[in-house]
Parts: C-alpha cells; sequence; structure tokens
C-alpha cells in the first residue's frame, strides 16, 4: 500500500464504515454500507448559429427521453476545452466552431446507476458552429435548430434551460459591447 491521499481516503472510508468489506474505488466516496457517492465530471458546449440577426441553438434528443445540449465525460489528459470540443465531434459530426472566450458554467446534479449514488458536475461553454449539418451518434435520437425561446421550452432539465438564459444573456451583452466599440471608430 503507497501513502498519499487515495490511501489516506480509503483507509478513512474503511474505518468510517465499521470495517465493510467494500472500499472507495477511484471517483467514489463510501459513506456507509451500501451508499457509494460516484463523482463524474462532463463537459458540454452551449452551440449556436447565426441566422441573419437571430440565433438558433443546437439541442440533442437523447435516447433516455430528455432533450439537452451535447455533452461527454472528461478523459484522462483533457482540458475542459479540449473534452468539449470532443464531444461535439463525435456527438454531432460538427468541428467547425469558435469557443466564445469568457462563458463558462456549472450546474451539479444526482441521479442513480446500477445501485450508485451518482454526483454529477458538468460545465458548459459556448460555441458558434460554422455548419448547420449535423450527423448524430449512436447516442441520440434526435436534434434541432431552435430560437433561444424554443429551445427554452424544448430543454428537458430547469438547469439546463438556466444555461441558456445566461448564455443569451451573456451574447447579448457582448453585442451591444461590440456595437459600442464600433460606434466610437467611426
Amino acid at each position: 500500500m503507497r501513502l498519499g491521499g487515495k490511501t489516506r481516503f480509503v483507509v478513512k472510508s474503511w474505518f468510517a464504515t465499521g470495517g465493510s468489506r467494500r472500499l472507495a474505488a477511484k471517483g467514489e466516496e463510501n459513506l456507509g454500507e451500501g451508499n457509494l457517492v460516484v463523482k463524474r465530471k462532463s463537459v458540454g458546449l452551449v452551440v449556436f448559429k447565426r441566422a441573419g440577426k437571430k440565433r438558433e441553438y443546437l439541442l440533442l434528443h437523447y435516447a433516455s427521453g430528455h432533450w439537452d445540449f451535447p455533452k461527454g465525460g472528461v478523459e484522462v489528459g483533457e482540458t475542459e476545452e479540449e473534452t468539449a470540443l470532443r464531444e461535439l465531434r463525435e456527438e454531432t459530426g460538427i468541428s467547425r466552431v469558435k469557443i466564445i472566450p469568457g462563458f463558462r458554467e456549472s450546474i451539479h446534479y444526482f441521479f442513480r446507476e446500477g445501485g450508485k449514488l451518482v454526483s454529477k458536475n458538468v460545465v458548459f461553454l459556448l460555441a458558434e458552429s460554422f455548419s448547420r449539418e449535423v450527423k448524430l451518434s449512436f447516442e441520440h435520437v434526435g436534434f434541432e435548430w431552435l430560437s433561444f425561446q424554443q429551445a427554452l421550452e424544448r430543454l428537458t432539465f430547469e438547469n439546463s434551460k438556466q444555461v441558456l438564459e445566461k448564455a443569451e444573456s451573456f451574447l447579448r451583452k457582448s453585442l451591444r459591447r461590440e456595437e459600442i466599440l464600433r460606434k466610437k471608430r467611426f
């Protein structure tokens, strides 16, 4: 056994559970007999495309029935931006995007999977797509490019709706700043 943070964590979990035979593995926290919490992190993109003076947002229809943004788990050694771009490419075939600097929103939620409680943190970045063409992966059953209001109504989860509202507000403020700078130049 090596010394270090993980070893101490496992030993603590061993004693905290009264000697339970189930030790916490990497990314898990043992809260007592049968109460494992698996911690996961994903990164996604709020993707928009300019449609004249308006924007349309890309939503994916997941096989489980909900509508949400493209997102997925972080692989070892990846940055958040690398994860977001890889997931977008894998899930939609879209690779020509521009990440919009300054936007980063996080959500957190719990769900059960295989008898374990999963604590999931999802970070969303903002990106402009230069293509409307989508080639869905096996994980999804549909997609739509929707106006802000339509996307807000279509999104299944409240926390995703809040992320969309923040993205739209961020873009509106950015456009106002650009207009002000343009006027000052002339």
